[in-house]
């Protein structure tokens, strides 16, 4: 057995941190990711760095976050030429041999196929959406047709796509070809699902098992709407409405229904490790780029919002060598933690760059589990084009310390201050309370002096003292 593990890292697309059953949802249906809970570390205070695709996976694939990288928008034209080394492609110079399934979307695909970054993948299967067809490219599409599919003809049948056409089964197939593969030396698998990225069209067999009368809804209460009208000019992807003009249960139903398709994809994963043998030395990370509102607050989709459904994701992490079975960590955590931690697996040093830590000390249960940061950051600046927020254009920023959320809408003199201890489904804003004006003050100037220090680039590297 190698020292240097394998890696297996599965990122969906927009799932919220509270759809697995063994932390706490009984409505969803997740049993490998139950198992995976048991038999490995679960972190159930994790924060991505941005609540809009582009932006967070730039922030964990470079180590930094989206404001330094220099690329807060989805729909961005080109990647920064001057950004640091993918972590993708640090593990490849380290001797990784790495494989990317799925969406990549650190910049605009548009109606392409997206352009290839010095990014160290060496097996590459690009698919963003499953809506896409291009005439080459899409390595979805081609794969449906060399079976026999038609996709458009799919999309209008009342089954909808089958869960042996589907995305993310595809998903599953092209990763056990590359784990089939001959190789010398540890791999780097990276598998990009789409789901449960809106629109909300599992396989009908999936749909069927989820009924949205028996679904808790959304978290909502009638004041809601009185205070996202406060942010109506705030970048949002959706009105304003009630659970039920958003028929929030029926998406929720159909939400679980993606979930729990993914969960079987990613036990056949699971599965094809334990029958070659690679169980125990392969690192297996299981996460989301960011969440989903699902009607919580008045709101669908996602958008210049720091809700926990929205930036909260999961994070679990299993490898039998070396993490603690069954551990549990509420420490609060960025998604940049996971990027250093892969690396610090890999016995790749951290570069001095890197605004990310290693997690590791935690998950061989050498350092306490129950705290981790101090605080934690999210940013939205500028993220959605104006068709899908109504041309506003935001800039805001998320800063959480301890039990207390502040959110800060710039320009606007708009925010929102939570107590979550007291308030942890975020009912009760502060941002106006008398009694918390010296909290709020504080707290101001501490994500300033956070945004000072994390997102400024202090230029080329000092060669000399003058």
């Amino acid at each position: 057995m190698s020292s240097r593990p394998n890696i297996l890292w599965y990122c969906t697309d927009q799932q919220r941190f509270d759809t697995i059953r063994a932390l706490g949802n009984p409505h969803v249906e997740t049993p490998v990711l139950d198992q995976l809970v048991g038999e490995g570390a679960a972190f159930t205070t994790a924060y991505c760095q941005s609540p809009i695709c582009t932006p967070s996976r730039s922030s964990f694939m470079t180590g930094l976050y989206p404001a330094r990288v220099h690329n807060t928008r989805n729909g961005n034209d080109t990647f920064p030429a001057d950004a640091p080394p993918l972590i993708s492609k640090l593990l490849a110079d380290a001797g990784y041999d790495c494989g990317m399934i799925g969406k990549f979307h650190l910049q605009s695909s548009g109606k392409r196929t997206e352009p290839r970054l010095d990014d160290g993948y060496r097996y590459w299967k690009f698919s963003h959406a499953p809506r896409d067809d291009w005439p080459e490219g899409h390595d979805y599409a081609e794969w449906v047709r060399e079976r026999g599919g038609d996709l458009d003809a799919m999309r209008e049948s009342p089954e909808r796509v089958p869960a042996e056409f589907h995305q993310t089964t595809w998903g599953t197939e092209r990763a056990i070809e590359f784990l089939n593969e001959e190789r010398e030396g540890p791999w780097m698998l990276t598998i990009n699902v789409y789901d449960p990225h809106p629109p909300f069209v599992p396989p009908k067999e999936y749909a069927d098992r989820f009924n949205p009368d028996e679904m808790p809804g959304p978290i909502f209460r009638e004041s809601d709407l009185a205070q996202q009208a406060k942010l109506r000019e705030i970048d949002f992807q959706n009105e304003i409405r009630s659970p039920e003009e958003h028929e929030a249960k029926t998406k929720q139903a159909l939400y679980y229904a993606m979930i729990a398709l993914i969960d079987d994809q990613f036990g056949r994963l699971l599965a094809h490790l334990d029958a070659t043998g690679q169980r125990d030395n392969t690192l297996v990370i299981f996460t989301s780029d960011h969440g989903e509102t699902l009607g919580d607050h008045g709101l669908i989709y996602k958008g210049c919002r720091f809700y926990e459904g929205l930036i909260r994701v999961p994070l679990i992490f299993r490898w039998p060598a070396a993490v603690k079975a069954g551990l549990r960590s509420d420490a609060l955590v960025e998604l940049l933690d996971m990027s250093a931690t892969m690396l610090d697996a890999a016995g790749v040093a951290l570069p001095d760059y890197f605004q990310g830590r290693s997690l590791m000390p935690i998950l061989r249960g050498e350092a306490p589990a129950d705290h981790f940061r101090e605080s934690v950051r999210c940013e939205y600046f500028d993220s959605l084009d104006a068709s899908f927020t109504g041309g506003y254009g935001a800039f805001a920023t998320m800063y959480r310390r301890g039990r207390y959320k502040l959110s800060v809408y710039h320009g606007k003199k708009l925010g929102e201050l939570y107590d979550l201890e007291t308030d942890p489904e975020e009912f009760e804003n502060l941002w106006d309370s008398p009694d918390h004006q010296a909290l709020k003050n504080e707290l101001i100037l501490e994500s300033f002096d956070d945004h000072v220090l994390k997102t400024t680039d202090v230029g080329s590297k000092r060669i000399a003292p003058m």
